[in-house]
């Protein structure tokens, strides 16, 4: 029999990498291949970015520099000729905002991406200046400026929340300054770079750090005076939304009186140096104890005078002869109670004589209108057994008992005839 091969067939990988899937995957060498052929069809383009780390061996004709995102914790390695370096005006130091001109390669035996640049120029500070302008007209419109929006800063917090410069002079103004006004006043510190690549992160960082802590009652973002591109982190985006965004009054002490960076704006409150800002943010205890003496002291003042005024009152008072003499009130009263009295008697008297009259005038005519009388002129009245008045002889009978009464009395008869 003729021998039969048995050597395992080759894998047919997927083509693209919507087919893959678990049972038939690409392996690294693939992806690395597949990102770095995506990666080779992109044209040279411009990126912005600044400079945070520079090398540069003497002799080698490539210098190497890590461009990073002034606004977020991104970077990328750069490859450029050390010639496009020389070609620049002024020599490149970390920290500095440049666009480069590089097409993007990305390294298939250790899968890092990195700029091969071609050209590099500086940012000018004109064009610094035009682009913080442009932002500030944006927050403008958005709001961030707006006076409604700040907080009042409170009149004597329990704690003070300082970002500032390792060791910086910005840090003992406030702190001193605020110490003088008031010694008991506590901070709580935070020192980060304020200026160079790391500036924007860390004093978000330290920002949001502080704001956290129920403690703090104001934040004091600070540093001394420096140039544009030293004070460019604090007219940064992302720093300037996160202080709109803290629930912490924050205070800007940026630089000197004449330095306006966006956070002068969007902060609660500006202090035109950090010596300001430890002014503001405590009260004087000195003016607060002068302050409480010359209270005291118009209030005791107005409580003298108004004790006076009473005193005054009460003696006017006093002197009233209603209360020099008392007694006075009571011997009116008893006189005028005495007349109503005397003349509420006479017209009971004057009634009662009256109706006397009239009674003794109705009596007088009810005797002379009443039988009685009549009898006594020499009548009499003749009465059946059962009271009965006679009116008519007819209605009398033989042998009937009669009364008869007369003035001085009555007496009976008996009916011996009738006609």
């Amino acid at each position: 029999m003729s021998g039969v091969s048995t050597a395992p067939q080759p894998r047919t990988l997927p083509e693209r990498a919507v087919d893959t899937s678990a049972e038939q995957p690409w392996p690294v060498r693939l992806l690395s291949m597949k990102i770095g052929e995506y990666v080779d069809k992109m044209s040279v383009l411009w990126v912005e970015g600044q400079v945070v780390q520079l090398s540069r061996r003497p002799g080698a004709r490539t210098a190497y520099l890590t461009l990073r995102d002034p606004d977020v914790d991104m970077s990328l390695s750069v490859a450029i000729q050390v010639n496009a370096l020389d070609a620049m005006a002024a020599p490149l130091t970390q920290g500095a905002r440049v666009v480069l001109q590089a097409k993007p390669v990305f390294w298939t035996q250790r899968g890092s991406l990195m700029l091969d640049a071609r050209q590099i120029r500086p940012v000018g500070v004109g064009e610094l200046l035009a682009r913080i302008e442009h932002l500030k007209r944006t927050l403008a419109s958005e709001g961030l400026f707006d006076a409604e929006r700040k907080r009042p800063l409170p009149f004597l917090p329990h704690t003070v929340g300082l970002v500032c410069g390792r060791a910086s002079a910005a840090e003992k103004d406030v702190v001193e300054n605020a110490r003088r006004r008031w010694p008991t006043v506590r901070f709580e510190v935070r020192e980060v770079a304020v200026q160079g690549p790391t500036a924007v992160t860390e004093v978000t960082r330290a920002l949001e750090e502080l704001d956290a802590l129920a403690p703090v009652e104001v934040i004091v973002i600070a540093r001394g005076g420096g140039s544009v591109e030293d004070l460019l982190p604090f007219s940064n985006e992302a720093l300037l939304r996160a202080v709109a965004a803290a629930r912490t009054p924050v205070v800007s002490a940026i630089g000197h009186d004449v330095d306006t960076p966006l956070l002068d704006h969007v902060a609660d409150w500006r202090a035109s140096t950090p010596t300001d800002a430890g002014r503001r943010v405590v009260p004087d205890a000195a003016e607060e104890r002068a302050g409480i003496r010359e209270a005291r002291e118009r209030a005791r003042r107005a409580l003298g005078g108004r004790m006076g005024q009473e005193r005054r009152h009460l003696v006017a008072l006093r002197s009233r002869p209603v209360l020099a003499r008392p007694q006075a009130m009571v011997t009116a009263r008893r006189e005028e109670l005495a007349a109503l009295t005397a003349r509420a008697r006479q017209r009971v008297l004057a009634q009662v004589h009256r109706a006397a009259d009239q009674v003794e005038h109705l009596t007088a005519q009810v005797r002379t209108l009443s039988p009685l009388s009549t009898l006594e002129r020499g009548y009499a009245v003749v009465q059946h057994r059962d009271g009965r008045v006679v009116m008519d002889q007819d209605e009398l009978s033989p042998d009937e008992l009669l009364r008869v009464r007369v003035a001085q009395g009555d007496f009976a008869v008996r009916v011996v005839g009738l006609p």
